[in-house]
């Protein structure tokens, strides 16, 4: 394979890219490292098999010099920070779908016809069917985040439609592990490293989650690209349970030894936008003979440790 990666240096970017390097594939990783760390690409720059390119998604011709003869192509890359979406309303649309846009075009003038996209599980919105599968009908979007990831589905499909692609589409939930560098574990830990006695959380606690383990996450990706052959396939990612934040916070606190006074800022979700429950039906990865290996509380823990290890992490998100 000559793989082209999207957000090459970022948290699941890096991982997907030390794995297909690991299994002798060629690799060019591309990243305007806005978030990405080129620390997380240490071990792949030193092999012979990799190509780093700094740039940016937004800048079409560079996407199409960049891309030259892959043949598949992970498309990873993002603005993930849902929360602050309402802030700049800009940033989803050039991140999530123009950006889309311009790689498919960069494929239809090469050579690529195989691409693997990092959607969310939050096009769902606020599903009434729990577990919820990928036949569940849209919502209407009430996150700018989902929202944009809904309308890079649409363009990847339609591509795929017109041009003969190969698309696979993958619905994560939120994803922890080695190189984790935003989110609820890191916010929490950070604030405790702070002020340990105090612990303030968004919403009332009870929001429930479920989480995968990014090595899990990327064993599905690769599972689904070896054996699925549809010209679109569609799948859910996650673990077979959830948990609540409260859990969460449990977990976190009792691997540092803390008991922190927690302090609610009400409400039954933690910012606007936010579903207060996901929960997804993997059954159509899992008849890939996929399985997840760590828990959501293994996973939780996993990263806790990965922050506790390695400090510069944070240092690099002040």
């Amino acid at each position: 394979m000559r793989a082209f990666v999207t957000g090459a240096a970022g948290f699941i970017g890096s991982t997907l890219v030390d794995r297909l390097l690991a299994e002798g594939h060629q690799v060019t990783g591309f990243d305007n490292f806005s978030t990405g760390l080129r620390e997380f690409l240490a071990g792949a720059l030193a092999n012979p098999r990799f190509h780093l390119v700094a740039g940016d998604l937004l800048d079409l011709d560079a996407v199409k010099r960049a891309i030259g003869d892959a043949d598949f192509v992970f498309h990873l890359a993002a603005n993930a920070d849902v929360r602050f979406g309402p802030e700049n309303p800009r940033r989803d649309l050039d991140q999530n779908t123009i950006a889309t846009w311009n790689v498919l075009e960069a494929m239809r003038a090469g050579r690529a016809r195989r691409i693997a996209f990092s959607s969310t599980g939050s096009v769902y919105g606020e599903p009434d069917v729990f577990p919820t599968p990928e036949t569940a009908p849209f919502p209407v979007q009430t996150s700018l985040y989902g929202a944009s990831k809904v309308a890079a589905e649409g363009l990847i499909t339609a591509y795929s439609a017109a041009f003969e692609f190969q698309a696979y589409i993958f619905r994560f939930v939120s994803i922890l592990g080695e190189r984790y560098t935003h989110g609820h574990v890191f916010d929490f830990y950070r604030q405790l490293l702070a002020h340990p006695e105090r612990l303030d959380i968004l919403g009332n606690g009870r929001q429930r989650k479920s989480y995968l383990y990014v090595q899990d996450c990327i064993s599905a990706i690769l599972t689904a690209a070896a054996h699925a052959k549809e010209p679109v396939n569609i799948f859910n990612l996650g673990a077979d349970h959830y948990c609540e934040v409260n859990d969460s916070i449990g977990w976190i606190t009792a691997a540092l030894g803390l008991a922190p006074e927690r302090h609610y800022a009400g409400g039954d979700r933690g910012w606007i936008g936010d579903s207060p429950f996901i929960f997804l039906d993997c059954t159509r990865m899992r008849s890939l003979g996929w399985t997840p290996q760590l828990t959501v509380e293994q996973g939780i823990v996993r990263t806790l440790e990965f922050l506790r290890d390695n400090p510069w992490v944070l240092e690099k998100r002040r």
